[in-house]
């Protein structure tokens, strides 16, 4: 793929968040107590939603593949970022880089697609409340779920594929803490013009439909809860709504930041900010977000229970 004068580069150097080494046990430190909450709010969830028989609803199923998402989703940038801050060695392979991308690309296009079905199961649940057991049949729960993950993979696999094509020669410092996209683009030496189009292209349409359904949801959504005469609905109607609304604006805001833009508008500063909350901070969120806003759930003494056994689990794990 490289040109006769240029050395193909078999492995990248991860330059982090900073560079300081005073800033490398603190942000250790911080992004390992990240990390745990993650693990734990995210297993706590998905262990409470399959074992309690009152949350095998729709919404909980939906939930329960989000937390799957994001125990996933974090577990791909999490141990290396945590390894580089210990170690002088910031190197990555080739192919692990070309590894950390597509999984990166398939499970934030998951997650961006599977906030779009928990919309339409509340405008559903909401708007046309007595045909919600026939629309949201397991089957058609399942089906959503599955579009989300062939979504995700299909987007990796085009971004990806590109990246494949192009050749990386001379420098191989990546200053940032992921083998992100666009830091990938501006390393090659190759022209990688179309590969900036194919990310801007497909991103922008995924996110923009996904998006489009949130935003005509809501809309329906709000105008079922203003037409309702119960006070007691409209808060019910809220309450399940608000943890929704507000994972949807945690997750979107950064991605949009970061991949909704070309390359003379990339700010890397501004990126590594945007990718720590939706790479690290919102997946472990989001188990607070539902947990803290759904009565099921917070009501639930197994939840304390399983999330009081997993704390304890990950305590001895990281003490040992």
């Amino acid at each position: 793929m490289a040109g006769d004068n240029h050395t193909m580069v078999t492995q990248f150097i991860l330059l982090g968040l900073t560079e300081l080494p005073a800033l490398q046990i603190p942000l250790f430190v911080l992004f390992l107590v990240i990390y745990v909450s993650t693990l734990v709010g995210n297993l706590g969830m998905i262990v409470l939603i399959r074992i309690d028989t009152q949350l095998q609803t729709p919404m909980y199923f939906f939930l329960s593949n989000l937390s799957v998402v994001d125990l996933c989703y974090s577990s791909v940038f999490a141990p290396k970022l945590l390894m580089n801050f210990l170690t002088q060695n910031k190197t990555i392979s080739y192919s692990g880089c070309i590894a950390q991308h597509s999984l990166f690309v398939v499970f934030v296009t998951t997650e961006g697609l599977l906030l779009a079905a928990m919309a339409y199961d509340r405008y559903v649940a909401i708007c046309n409340p007595l045909l919600y057991t026939a629309t949201m049949t397991k089957k058609g729960c399942i089906h959503l779920v599955v579009g989300s993950y062939i979504g995700g993979f299909l987007n990796s696999l085009t971004q990806t594929s590109g990246l494949l094509k192009l050749s990386f020669c001379g420098l191989n410092v990546i200053n940032h803490y992921f083998c992100d996209t666009p830091a990938l683009l501006k390393l090659a030496c190759s022209d990688s013009h179309i590969n900036e189009i194919v990310l801007v292209t497909f991103s922008g349409v995924i996110a923009i439909s996904t998006l489009l359904v949130v935003i005509m949801s809501y809309l329906c959504i709000l105008t079922c809860i203003v037409k309702m005469s119960s006070d007691h609905s409209r808060c019910k109607a809220f309450s399940t709504c608000t943890s929704h609304l507000t994972a949807v604006t945690l997750f979107y805001g950064p991605v949009s930041l970061s991949h909704l833009q070309p390359s003379s508008m990339y700010s890397l500063q501004q990126e590594k900010i945007s990718a720590v909350f939706y790479t690290l901070v919102v997946p472990m969120l989001n188990p607070l977000i539902y947990s803290l806003r759904n009565k099921e759930v917070k009501d639930n003494s197994g939840m304390k229970v399983v999330i009081l056994r997993l704390t304890m689990m990950s305590s001895r794990i990281f003490l040992q």
